[in-house]
């Protein structure tokens, strides 16, 4: 099949949605896995009141899970999940469907995929899939920061009418979106740059036979058809890249957090830029505050990324996507 044809079949609308729902599905059954410990970093990174000194403990994760379940029940590890997964499918849908797109688009020969190719596919393709859903993850935040169970009603009114002047309602719902955007770039590029490279050192002549579902002298171009690893190759992949990446972009990450959850409190909306919300962080809780639950942050992005890139995986094969 000539590279054209295979360029068109690609961008085939069959194909588009296809990815868009594997790439949906996979988004939601890793967000499903590590719910409760994203309520937990939450709480953790936007410095709450009741969770604070739960920080310090070395078995500060446990010991956060069991105050929530203690205090509201298991359904509360779940709190905001069904808005999470609202906004997590079609975030997630772009996501890989936008890269997929990129990438094709910006790899077109062998000598053109490089690194930097990768990078850029997965960057562009993340702040492509965060603008979009950006209201809805503003709104999860706010809701996974409540102490108790609170109306989705009541989250809404609280960021549409703070602030001031109702002609700033639009813009409170993209609190933080600038942070957001600068952690998303180097956390999303990372992940697929990291995720592919990776995935193609698994499928080298030297490991095929250990990590691949077909021997090395059968392996397609990735410009054709990649073929799959095997499982503990695939979710190995998939957790090295979240690690990489996390680990670039968690500062930032920190930053937003405290953003968007501004005004929770009690008090109107703060209107703190980025460099005025670090300073805080910084004054606070000193260099480490910019890393305050980033070991929860590795033992929820690990089985996260890696659950991700192995459903995708799985679900184009099963899908016909090439």
């Amino acid at each position: 099949m000539r590279q054209d044809d295979r360029s068109a079949e690609r961008n085939s609308i069959s194909q588009m949605w296809r990815k868009g729902l594997a790439g949906g599905l996979a988004g939601c059954t890793a967000r499903t896995v590590v719910a409760p410990l994203e309520r937990v970093k939450i709480l953790f990174q936007t410095a709450h009141p009741g969770f604070v000194h739960h920080t310090t403990s070395r078995l500060a994760v446990l010991d956060a899970l069991r105050t929530i379940q203690t205090s509201c029940g298991t359904q509360a590890l779940f709190q905001g999940h069904s808005l999470t997964l609202l906004r997590t499918f079609p975030d997630a849908a772009i996501n890989f469907l936008a890269y997929e797109q990129l990438r094709s688009a910006l790899i077109t020969a062998p000598d053109e995929d490089t690194p930097s190719r990768l990078f850029i596919s997965g960057s562009l393709a993340g702040a492509i899939s965060m603008s979009c859903t950006y209201p809805l993850e503003l709104i999860r935040v706010n809701l996974a920061f409540q102490s108790r169970p609170t109306s989705l009603v009541v989250i809404w009114n609280h960021i549409y009418r703070d602030g001031g002047l109702r002609t700033s309602a639009v813009a409170n719902f993209y609190r933080g979106y600038t942070p957001t955007l600068l952690a998303t770039l180097p956390y999303a590029g990372m992940s697929f740059f990291a995720h592919d490279l990776i995935g193609d050192w698994f499928r080298s002549p030297f490991l095929a036979s250990y990590t691949s579902l077909l021997p090395a002298e059968h392996m397609p171009s990735r410009l054709t058809k990649r073929i799959q690893l095997t499982a503990p190759a695939e979710l190995l992949s998939g957790a090295l890249a979240g690690m990489v990446a996390q680990t670039v972009s968690y500062p930032l990450e920190v930053i937003r957090r405290r953003m968007q959850v501004s005004g929770m409190n009690g008090g109107h909306i703060s209107q703190a830029g980025i460099a005025d919300t670090a300073r805080t962080i910084l004054v606070e809780r000193g260099i480490r505050g910019f890393y305050v639950g980033l070991t929860i942050g590795y033992i929820k992005v690990v089985p996260m990324v890696a659950t991700s890139f192995f459903v995708y995986d799985r679900l184009k094969w099963y899908l016909g996507v090439y």
